[in-house]
C-alpha cells in the first residue's frame, strides 16, 4: 500500500530480519564458524516429523509477505484491485499500477520463502546454493522496482525510492557472490549491514513522506531539501553501523557469560572417579564446598 501502513510495514519486515542476521552472524563471528549457518544433514539424519524439518525463517518468509500482499488488494474492505487491466475503458489502460508493483516485491520474497522450504524440508539433501540465489533474485527485483517506482511521481518520492535501490543492489549482489563462496565472515557483515541501512531509510521514508517532524511536509522542488535528502541517507550508513556494532556487543557479553556459566556447571560436576577409594570422593566434595564459598 501506498501509505504510511504499508511502507511501515515492509520496514518492519526488513528490520526484523535484519536483526536477525545480525545476531546470527555475531555469534558465527564469535564462534569461529565457518559457514553463517551451517548446512543441514541429510534428511533421514533428521527429525521425522515434518514440521521439524520447516525452517522457521523460510515460514516467516511466507507469512510477512503474506501479510503485506493481501492488503495491496482488499484494502480498505470492499476493495477489489486484483484487475490489471480497466476493460470498461475502450484504450483498456492497466490500473494499479503501485499497488501491482508492491505485490511483485511481495512475491519474490515469498518465493524465496518456498525455496527455503522446499530446500530444507521436502529434498533429500539442502540446496544452499538455489536459497541463496533465489533470495539474491528478490532482492535484484526490489531494486529494480524501486528504480522504476518514481513514475508520475513527486521529486521527492523520486529522490527516496532511488535511494533504496543502493542498499537492495548490494545485498543482492553480496548473495549472489555466496553463492560460491558462503565462508566469507567479510560478505556476511556487509549483508547485514545493507540491510539494515535498507530497513532503517525504508522506515525513514515513512517519517520523510507521512510524518515529518515539523509538522511541515517536504518540498521536493526546494534543492536544499533534497540535499538534506541525500545527507540523511548519508548518515543511515553510520547508523546501520552502529546498530550492527550494538547488537555484536550485546551478542558477546552474552557469549562470554554463557561460556562462563558453562565452565562454572562444568568444575562444579566432578563425578567421582570408579576404582577410587572414599578418601578421593571427600577430597573433591571439600574442594567443590572451597569454590561455592563453603568452609
Amino acid at each position: 500500500m501506498g501509505t504510511l501502513v504499508g511502507h511501515l510495514m515492509a520496514g518492519m519486515f526488513f528490520l526484523f530480519f535484519s536483526l536477525y542476521y545480525s545476531v546470527l552472524v555475531s555469534l558465527a563471528l564469535l564462534r569461529g564458524q565457518r559457514f553463517l549457518i551451517p548446512p543441514l544433514p541429510p534428511r533421514e539424519k533428521r527429525g521425522h516429523r515434518w514440521w521439524q524439518r520447516v525452517p522457521k525463517d523460510g515460514v516467516v518468509k511466507v507469512v510477512f509477505p503474506l501479510l503485506g500482499i493481501l492488503p495491496e488488494f482488499f484494502y480498505p474492505p470492499g476493495v477489489n484491485r486484483l484487475t490489471m487491466v480497466d476493460w470498461e475503458d475502450p484504450r483498456r489502460p492497466f490500473v494499479f499500477k503501485d499497488n501491482w508493483q508492491h505485490v511483485t516485491m511481495y512475491a519474490f520474497f515469498l518465493l524465496s520463502g518456498v525455496v527455503d522450504i522446499v530446500s530444507q524440508a521436502c529434498q533429500a539433501r539442502q540446496n544452499v546454493k538455489l536459497e541463496r540465489a533465489a533470495e539474491a533474485l528478490a532482492f535484484y527485483m526490489l531494486a529494480l522496482l524501486m528504480a522504476m517506482h518514481g513514475e508520475n511521481k513527486s521529486t521527492l518520492e523520486i529522490r527516496v525510492h532511488v535511494l533504496l535501490v543502493v542498499p537492495a543492489f548490494l545485498v543482492g549482489l553480496v548473495l549472489t557472490i555466496e553463492v560460491w563462496v558462503p565462508d566469507q565472515p567479510s560478505l556476511w557483515v556487509l549483508k547485514t549491514w545493507m540491510g539494515l541501512v535498507l530497513s532503517n531509510w525504508m522506515l525513514q521514508l515513512c517519517v520523510l513522506m507521512y510524518a515529518p517532524p515539523s509538522g511541515q511536509p517536504w518540498r521536493g522542488e526546494n534543492p536544499e531539501d533534497l540535499s538534506f535528502l541525500i545527507i540523511f541517507f548519508c548518515w543511515h550508513l553510520p547508523l546501520g553501523a552502529a546498530l550492527l556494532a550494538a547488537v555484536y556487543g550485546l551478542c558477546s557479553l552474552w557469549h562470554h557469560c554463557f561460556a562462563s556459566w558453562r565452565e562454572t556447571l562444568g568444575a562444579k560436576y566432578q563425578p567421582c572417579p570408579t576404582g577410587e577409594g572414599k578418601e578421593e570422593c571427600e577430597k573433591l566434595r571439600a574442594g567443590a564446598q572451597l569454590q561455592d564459598g563453603g568452609v
